[in-house]
């Protein structure tokens, strides 16, 4: 009797959590104390995968989930206009198909996403590559566009509460999912070259604005910034309401410029380099930590 109940508390001793090793116990790895740890663990796997893979330089691309491919866009600018017509007096069905037709007119950008991520993947650097938030619209077309001619096309997604899939056309392996924003935002400046923003909303604001303010305040080395879409973009933000208010100087304004196609953007990408300390294919190191 005393040898089994010996052996019964030996067993409770065994099976409480606190006898399980710490890489092992999810309950603690997943609890409060441990962020710090979880912060590590998010940075360090995507490094250390890039790094296998010999991914020294990057052209990030963010855009809009909700950019639309020209085809799907048509599709369903087509079917909000029979619900339209169908009920005339509805006015859901009336702001369904505004939206529709305004997507019909950005769904050009989805093609030049493409055509950028063809240009980077035609450059024929095994050291560069397209890396965008992995998911659906203008980060989808951009790892297309790299897919397309065979080339490295890696994405970060994101932990959400409505989870986020990565779009088919990351390269398999290339594509982490983190949980942290801080360390996707410090993967996505470690190794860019450039950033080039189609047209988005929060998301992609958000991104943007956070480059510009490390370019702005010297936490990152400069890097070429592009915005696709003028127009779009004029109607975002205004850049030049911001100088003459004084609440960024003049040479800040400077810190991006717009383009309106693929190859207009990707000629200025590389004159910057050019023009900057060297070609788009000088190593990583030049660049700066954001960390």
């Amino acid at each position: 009797m005393v040898l089994r109940a010996q052996d019964d508390r030996v067993g409770a001793i065994m099976n409480a959590a606190s006898y399980l090793e710490a890489d092992r116990d999810e309950v603690f790895l997943q609890g409060d104390a441990t962020r710090g740890v979880r912060l590590h663990l998010d940075y360090l796997k995507t490094e250390e995968i890039l790094r296998a893979h010999g991914i020294e330089r990057t052209i990030v691309v963010f855009g809009s989930t909700r950019l639309r491919d020209p085809a799907t866009a048509r599709g369903e600018r087509d079917a909000a206009l029979l619900d339209a017509l169908a009920d005339p007096g509805n006015a859901a069905h009336a702001r369904a198909l505004r939206i529709a037709e305004r997507r019909v007119e950005l769904s050009r950008y989805y093609d030049i996403g493409r055509e950028l991520g063809r240009l980077v993947g035609r450059a024929n650097d095994p050291g560069l590559a397209v890396l965008t938030g992995g998911g659906p619209g203008g980060m989808e077309a951009a790892n297309r566009g790299a897919s397309e001619v065979g080339a490295k096309s890696v994405g970060l997604n994101i932990s959400l509460p409505h989870e986020q899939y990565p779009n088919p056309y990351l390269t398999p392996g290339l594509c982490m999912r983190l949980h942290y924003f801080a360390m996707r935002k410090l993967h996505f400046m470690k190794r860019a070259a450039a950033l080039v923003a189609l047209p988005g909303g929060f998301g992609t604001i958000d991104e943007l604005f956070c480059a510009l303010t490390l370019i702005q305040t010297r936490k990152n080395t400069a890097i070429p910034v592009v915005l696709i879409g003028e127009a779009y973009w004029r109607k975002v933000f205004d850049a030049d309401f911001l100088v003459e208010s004084g609440c960024i100087d003049e040479a800040e304004r400077d810190l991006f410029w717009y383009a309106e196609t693929a190859q207009q953007a990707w000629d200025g990408i590389l004159a910057w380099h050019r023009d900057n300390g060297g070609p788009l294919s000088a190593r990583p190191e030049t660049q700066g930590d954001p960390s």
